[in-house]
C-alpha cells in the first residue's frame, strides 16, 4: 500500500470529511475506495468499447440503399 499526499479545495476536503464520517471510515480509505471504483468503471468501459470496435458487423446493405427515416 502506498501513501500519497493529496491537495484539494477546502470545500472538497470538508465534503470528504463529512462523507467519510457518514460511512464510518477515514478520508484516506474513502478516497482509495472512490479511486478504485473509478478505475474499475473506466476499465470496464474500455473493455466494452474495444469489444464493440473489434466485433464483426452483421448489418451491411449488400449494395442496397439503407432505408430512409420517415418524417412525420
Amino acid at each position: 500500500m502506498k501513501n500519497v499526499t493529496v491537495s484539494m479545495d477546502d470545500a472538497v476536503a470538508e465534503w470528504a470529511r463529512l462523507e467519510a464520517a457518514r460511512r464510518n471510515t477515514s478520508v484516506s480509505r474513502l478516497l482509495g475506495e472512490l479511486l478504485a471504483e473509478k478505475m474499475r468503471h473506466d476499465d470496464a468501459y474500455e473493455r466494452a468499447l474495444q469489444d464493440w470496435l473489434h466485433r464483426e458487423r452483421s448489418w451491411s446493405s449488400d449494395g442496397q440503399p439503407y432505408p430512409v427515416r420517415s418524417t412525420l
